[in-house]
C-alpha cells in the first residue's frame, strides 16, 4: 500500500515550524527557501513524521491525515478550499 498524506480540513496543508525543521533535518535539506508545499505527500519522512507526531506535526490550519491506496495507482490530489482527497488519475477534456 501507498501512504499520502492529506489535509482533511478546510485552510489547506502545512506543517508546524517544528515539523518542517525536522523534515529538513531527516531528508538533509539546506536550502532555506525550502517550504512544506515542496514535498512530495507520500515521501516517507513526510509520511514518518505525520505518523509518528500526529497533530503536532499540523500547522494551525491544518488536520493532516494518512491516506492509504493500492500500490501502481496514479493519484493525485484533489481538494475544495483547502480539503482534500485522493483521486486516481484519469483523463479530463473539456
Amino acid at each position: 500500500m501507498t501512504k499520502i498524506v492529506i489535509n482533511a480540513c478546510y485552510g489547506g496543508f502545512g506543517l508546524s515550524e517544528l515539523a518542517l525543521l525536522e523534515y529538513k533535518r531527516r531528508a538533509n535539506v539546506t536550502d532555506q527557501y525550502f517550504f512544506d508545499y515542496n514535498i512530495t505527500r507520500d515521501d516517507q519522512h513526510l509520511v514518518d513524521i505525520v505518523t509518528e507526531w500526529g497533530s503536532a506535526a499540523a500547522s494551525s490550519y491544518a488536520d493532516l491525515r494518512i491516506i492509504e491506496i493500492p500500490d501502481g495507482v496514479e493519484w493525485q490530489i484533489e481538494e475544495y478550499d483547502g480539503d482534500e482527497w485522493i483521486a486516481e488519475k484519469h483523463r479530463t477534456w473539456k
